[in-house]
């Protein structure tokens, strides 16, 4: 079950990273990124083609409150952003009395490999099932993108099911479906859960 967010009054602060709710003047450092060929692509929308359509997104992002921006502390950047979606995939009967969300990354080529992404997404991993208590998370990413592919893996994502994700020109990829439990309130693992009787 896809539970309720709001992550418009949240700052979080790791080693390197601010996170905390998209704001205006997070649009030059925006589109910057989400321009560049690649980086969207592997995240199911197309690199933005202006100012305005990014403008457009920044504030759909604002107005939603289901997205963190990454600010990178040394240089006061907006380097990539971390959503919690809710998840269409169908998950099965045994998660349908839980509650979580998909939680979903992006980040500006020029900083990938450092690890950036992992620290924040640990962040994010540690409210939602420290302080609002969720059962579950699940990442989706294409098949063809190693680099989620890492981030989910660092982070304890385990992998629940081959997929198909559409993307936003309604063209079909072959994608992954993983999934991370709450320890505290999922008292098993991934494999024991699905076959538990319980």
């Amino acid at each position: 079950m896809n539970a309720p967010v709001d992550l418009s009054k949240i700052t979080f602060e790791t080693e390197r990273l601010l996170l905390r709710a998209p704001q205006e003047q997070d649009l030059e450092d925006f589109f910057c990124y989400a321009s560049i060929p690649g980086v969207g692509e592997m995240a199911g929308w197309n690199h933005h083609r202006d100012r305005n359509e990014s403008a457009k997104i920044l504030a759909m992002m604002i107005k939603e409150k289901k997205t963190l921006s990454l600010i990178l502390k040394a240089e006061n950047r907006m380097i990539g952003t971390i959503g919690l979606e809710m998840h269409k995939d169908e998950l099965g009967s045994k998660f349908e009395p839980l509650r979580g969300r998909e939680i979903g990354y992006a980040m500006s080529k020029t900083y990938w490999g450092q690890g950036l992404m992992p620290e924040a997404v640990t962040r994010v991993i540690q409210h939602c099932f420290g302080s609002l208590k969720w059962d579950y998370l699940v990442c989706n990413y294409r098949g063809n993108n190693p680099q989620s592919a890492r981030v989910a893996e660092k982070c304890g994502f385990k992998v629940y099911k081959d997929t198909i994700l559409q993307d936003r020109n309604g063209m079909d990829h072959p994608g992954i479906l993983t999934v991370l439990l709450n320890p505290e309130r999922v008292k098993a693992d991934l494999s024991e859960f699905l076959n538990s009787d319980k």
